[in-house]
């Protein structure tokens, strides 16, 4: 699990890492499998996109990828 989080993440400490998705659910397994992994520290975003995406405030990228 270490291997496939660092693949991810780089060499980004644990505790500068911000997991979020689409509600939250998924987020909060992968918070718990950095855990068992040793890799403490991360934090949870519970509101994930739903919440995000309803806040106007909030900057959304949209358009074509570049």
């Amino acid at each position: 699990m270490r291997e496939s989080f660092n693949a991810l993440g780089g060499e980004t400490a644990p505790d500068r890492i911000i997991l979020q998705c689409g509600s939250g659910v998924t987020a909060c397994h992968n918070a718990l499998a950095m855990e068992i992994a040793g890799m403490h520290g991360a934090a949870l975003y519970p509101g994930s996109w739903s919440e995000w995406s309803t806040d106007p405030g909030c900057p959304v990228a949209t358009g074509a990828k570049p």
